[in-house]
């Protein structure tokens, strides 16, 4: 491998994947018999992403054992957050808007909280504003979308070794995947529109190219025979 990571914070040797916005049951099936770890459903009107409750339940009724469920909210109220809580199978909440650390740690589910990384980010002091976080998602800027845009950030942006683990985000793809990889060595990959054939609906093939390529990358660059544990 080319180069010194900038963040290595991956020392376990798998990167771990959720593919974000399915709205279909099938869609869901198929990434998770692909392998991923995570599927995000997202809850947010102004999306062409959004899902609602009932289609929640079904998407989640589908899924066979070991593939977390994230909810993904931007700036919503707490009577809808517990709505769908109490509704819906969700193993983790997803904040992609404006939201405080107290208010994003006053749920019974645990939360990722996403960052727009506008050049100005201090990774360090998101750490310790949300420090109640089981971890950051860093996604590109964009001055009206809260995420989804389609479309990467500077990885370089990212710098210092922070004790979080880091979700990178933002127009992943297949043929970038690798690169992204090389540079940040996340914790966790949440890919969306670069693997989709049109907004909400997944590409069979394009999942199981990105997963390839992370694969790939995980057993080029870890000795799996060594433990840090």
């Amino acid at each position: 491998m080319a180069g010194k990571p900038l963040n290595n914070r991956n020392d376990l040797g798998r990167t771990r994947i959720k593919i974000c916005g399915l709205t279909r049951k099938t869609d869901a099936y198929c990434a998770a018999m692909l392998g991923v770890d995570a599927i995000g459903l997202v809850f947010y009107p102004p999306s062409p992403r959004a899902v609602s409750v009932a289609l929640a339940r079904e998407i989640v009724s589908g899924l066979p054992p070991f593939v977390s469920v994230v909810a993904l909210f931007v700036d919503e109220t707490r009577g809808r957050i517990h709505e769908i809580i109490e509704n819906v199978a969700v193993d983790l909440l997803q904040f992609h808007g404006d939201e405080s650390p107290e208010f994003c740690a006053s749920f019974p589910v645990p939360y990722i909280k996403a960052i727009r990384m506008d050049g100005r980010v201090d990774i360090g002091e998101m750490e310790r504003r949300y420090s109640g976080a089981r971890g950051l998602l860093l996604d590109a800027f964009h001055p009206e979308q809260k995420g989804g845009t389609g479309v990467p950030f500077d990885w370089t942006q990212i710098s210092g070794h922070g004790r979080m683990p880091i979700i990178l985000a933002g127009g992943l793809q297949a043929g970038n995947v690798c690169n992204a990889l090389e540079l940040v060595h996340p914790y966790g990959l949440d890919a969306s529109s670069g693997v989709e054939a049109g907004k909400g609906i997944k590409d069979r093939d394009k999942m199981a190219a990105f997963l390839a390529e992370v694969r790939r990358f995980d057993c080029r660059t870890y000795d799996y025979g060594k433990s840090s544990i």
